[in-house]
């Protein structure tokens, strides 16, 4: 029987190994991490994760031929394949800093992987990383043992949080790179055939290994580009009149372009995006291509800047104050059908409107209490390290409840920010909510997900964002504040 070992048990190697374990019967699967917290949440009824359909695929696999162990070297050691899925957060100091990844726990598995080997192993980056990653790795194995084998292949995940599964299931296309020699390509051919179980082969792409790693980063860049980009529009379209959704929608349907990404929104949030654009743009500039850099900069520049312009709306529509208010955040995980929180747009607009000495109401139907309040007693970048390295005793965020229900959320307060594009969110009693707002009753919708026309008719002041402007809101104009 082939052993496969994935190192790291989060969104991406839980999920992936499942599906794994699930189309492959005949192979045993096995998902490590030093977490005994995490492992123990994978062996128990209630994931570490939320993702529709994971579920019923861990329990359908576990203890069959999917296991969670905290017993990594001992697996390690067993295994032929090994996925490598560690964090690779961006640096926070050092060289770098703000922008490179920090590939310190990525070389703490390589040197691991190379003390407890007995055997030839293949290993497979799952986590995405820099160019040239696997170039480190494999010298870092090839040191530190003795006659035994080792393939690196990069395969990196195109996996969208809240459709994983369905993206694990039916995936657009599966990339394994790996160096193109003799062993290089049969050690492709065979990380090939575990996905041949349910993986078309036209939609098994191989390249070099130098091509795959690249091809992850570029992925990301261009989808945060395509929201940008809307989001960019749906400023103009504020100060124009027109309708972002009906430019939106003009613009995609030229089959050149297409549909998706082109909805505007608070900002784009997520584990990959920024980071990966981060880590573009210091490649970049490591092999000074700068006008390439700043090209890719200006994606991350617009994203800060609709998270403020949102802010900024929120403050100047009330009377240019949210001292003392209570505003009502409905919807905190950064995409519907997901409880992840890494950089959701919630967390700088919450922080922004606290800057301003508001009470925040949140209500999200999949984030914990514990991680709202970390998140925002949390630096930047420090939510990507090892739950260890992360504050384990927040501040206390006196200005913030959190609450069970949105019409708990919204009792007695003065505006509504949605965040997070819930669906039952569309179907709230909004004639309800805003008998119990004090008024005027504002909703800064930043999903443009409520019927802009009706919640005006129930006496709502309504902001979308790139919709065009209530009287009252074009008197008070957005302007990013400069950072």
């Amino acid at each position: 029987m082939v052993k496969i070992c994935c190192i790291g048990a989060g969104y991406v190697g839980g999920p992936t190994m499942a599906v794994i374990a699930l189309k492959c019967p005949k192979i045993q699967v096995v998902v490590v991490d030093i977490s005994i917290s995490r492992i123990t949440a994978w062996n128990s009824d209630q994931l570490p994760i939320y993702e529709p359909g994971l579920d019923e695929v861990v329990k359908q696999c576990r203890g069959k031929n999917l296991f969670f162990s905290t017993d990594v070297e001992n697996h390690v050691s067993e295994a032929d394949i090994i996925f490598v899925s560690v964090n690779t957060p961006t640096k926070n100091r050092g060289l770098g800093a703000g922008k490179a990844p920090d590939l310190t726990y990525w070389e703490s598995a390589a040197r691991m992987i190379a003390n407890v080997s007995t055997s030839s192993k293949i290993v497979v980056e799952k986590s995405t990383v820099p160019v040239k990653t696997a170039e480190a790795v494999e010298r870092i194995l090839t040191f530190n043992s003795s006659n035994i084998s080792y393939q690196i292949l990069s395969n990196p995940e195109f996996l969208a949080e809240g459709t994983a599964i369905q993206d694990l299931l039916n995936p657009d296309r599966v990339l394994i790179g790996g160096r193109e020699t003799p062993d290089g390509q049969k050690a492709v051919q065979a990380l090939k055939d575990v996905y041949s179980h349910w993986v078309p082969e036209d939609r098994i792409i191989t390249t070099n290994l130098w091509s795959a790693e690249l091809s992850k980063l570029a992925a990301n860049a261009f989808l945060a580009q395509r929201i940008s980009s809307v989001n960019a529009m749906s400023a103009l379209c504020e100060a124009t009149g027109a309708d972002v959704s009906q430019v939106s929608n003009a613009v995609g349907k030229d089959t050149r372009i297409g549909p998706k990404f082109l909805n505007a929104s608070v900002g784009f949030g997520g584990s990959c995006f920024q980071k990966d654009i981060l880590n573009l743009i210091y490649i970049c500039e490591c092999n000074g291509l700068t006008e390439v850099a700043k090209y890719w900069e200006q994606v991350i520049k617009v994203n800060d800047y609709q998270k403020n312009r949102f802010v900024n709306r929120v403050v100047s529509s009330m009377f240019n104050t949210v001292s003392g208010k209570k505003i009502a955040i409905l919807g905190y995980a950064f995409k519907k059908n997901t409880g992840d929180t890494r950089e959701t747009p919630a967390i700088d607009v919450c922080k922004g409107l606290l800057g301003d000495k508001a009470w925040l109401s949140i209500y999200d139907p999949q984030v914990t209490e514990d991680q709202i309040k970390k998140d925002l007693s949390m630096n930047k970048f420090d939510w990507d390290h090892p739950v260890h390295l992360q504050p384990s005793n927040p501040a206390a965020v006196n200005q913030v409840s959190i609450v069970g229900d949105a019409y708990e959320a919204t009792k007695d307060a003065h505006g509504i920010c949605i965040l997070t594009e819930w669906d039952e969110f569309k179907t709230l009693d909004f004639q309800k909510i805003f008998d119990n707002m004090k008024k005027p009753a504002f909703v800064f919708d930043g999903r443009n997900i409520v019927n802009v026309k009706k919640q005006r008719e129930i006496g709502f002041i309504v902001y979308s964002i790139g919709k065009p402007l209530y009287p009252w809101l074009k008197d008070t104009p957005a302007v990013a504040k400069d950072k």
